[in-house]
């Protein structure tokens, strides 16, 4: 195999690529990139059987195969080359030479067809939604993913897609976020469980582009993405996900309206008194027309009063203040809801068209 191609393109691709590389595993060859020219297209794939992603680059091809190369290498290799056109070129042993200006490096590889493929999705009966969409989507409810949970479910999300409307929803045990976007297109209805980190990683080569499109495909066991130049195939969850519309209530004893900015101001200002890795609920005391929030810890402590519109009977309640600043951070309005029962209750931030729900657990509190 022979190929040319400018460093940014090789590098773009690579850095795609590199995030369906393992960190451990047995098959050494699964911490390769493969490059495979054919047919006028170069690919590089990388694949860690649970989570693959292969994606096109620009380049000439001068002699068409194939080659797995450390992925670690090639990445750091290709990061420190002059900016200027690459040339690799592999023997029939697969001995590898990367030429750039007046660089040369010289490295064995590995045979591209020992490499783990990408399972073949069939690609028909596609679903079409906006990059921006899809994006917004998971950036939205991806950080109430569970992390490092032994329940895989609680790993993962829930994509709904019914009619004309795709639902997302994450937990974590501790907090829901629900998120609801349409569909230029109405679908039949499909329910499936997709793992967090293969979201995580979507959302990263997702450029926010309102008017590009983004194809997935379902089948039984997996889920293909096909954004542009590149694909993610990853394998989905299998089981029941949680019912957790029973905890989406709408009863309240207690509804708050406030700003979005301001709350969020006095939240993220509570934590001056934090030191590392200190966990201390905030506070919330809410009076007639505002809240006082308090923040008690070993360092000091902070109070502050914001005017609100309340409906209904005072409460005294406390929470973890990153799962409200995390929450805070990813609504769009700029006046929000939060709906309370009673100390013991979650809270419930959610706007009138449903098409944001989030719950958040109380945490018990000394005054």
């Amino acid at each position: 195999m022979k190929i040319e191609c400018l460093k940014s393109n090789l590098l773009n691709g690579v850095s795609i690529v590199s995030k369906a590389v393992p960190s451990k595993t047995s098959l050494s060859i699964l911490q390769c990139i493969l490059i495979k020219a054919k047919d006028g297209i170069i690919t590089l794939t990388a694949n860690d059987t649970e989570l693959g992603i292969e994606t096109r680059i620009e380049g000439n091809i001068i002699q068409e195969g194939n080659v797995a190369l450390d992925a670690k290498f090639i990445a750091e290799a290709v990061r420190k080359l002059p900016d200027s056109m690459i040339t690799i070129d592999v023997d029939d042993n697969f001995f590898t030479k990367i030429k750039c200006e007046k660089v040369n490096l010289e490295f064995s590889g590995k045979n591209g067809e020992e490499f783990t493929a990408i399972p073949n999705i069939n690609r028909v009966n596609n679903v079409f939604i906006s990059d921006y969409s899809l994006k917004e989507l998971i950036k939205q409810t991806i950080f109430c993913v569970g992390e490092g949970s032994t329940n895989q479910i609680m790993n993962s999300e829930l994509v709904h897609i019914n009619g004309d409307n795709i639902e997302f929803v994450a937990l974590d045990g501790h907090r829901i976020a629900y998120r609801k976007s349409s569909l230029k297109n109405s679908y039949s209805e499909i329910k499936v469980i997709i793992p967090g980190k293969t979201l995580n990683e979507i959302e990263r080569i997702l450029t926010g582009d309102q008017n590009k499109d983004v194809s997935i495909f379902f089948e039984k066991n997996y889920v293909l993405f096909e954004i542009e130049n590149t694909i993610i195939v990853s394998r989905l969850v299998e089981g029941t996900y949680f019912d957790y519309e029973k905890m989406l209530t709408k009863d309240y004893e207690t509804k708050i309206e406030v700003n979005k900015k301001d709350i969020f101001n006095c939240i993220d200002r509570s934590t001056l008194m934090l030191r590392e890795g200190e966990k201390k609920p905030i506070i919330f005391e809410v009076r007639d027309n505002f809240i006082n929030f308090c923040m008690k810890t070993m360092f000091g402590e902070m109070n502050e009063d914001l005017s609100v519109n309340k409906v209904g009977k005072d409460i005294d309640i406390a929470f973890n203040p990153q799962f409200l600043l995390d929450t805070l951070k990813v609504l769009e309005d700029d006046e929000i809801n939060i709906y309370m029962m009673s100390p013991k209750n979650p809270c419930i931030i959610r706007n009138e068209e449903d098409t944001y729900v989030y719950l958040i657990l109380p945490v018990n509190f000394v005054k």
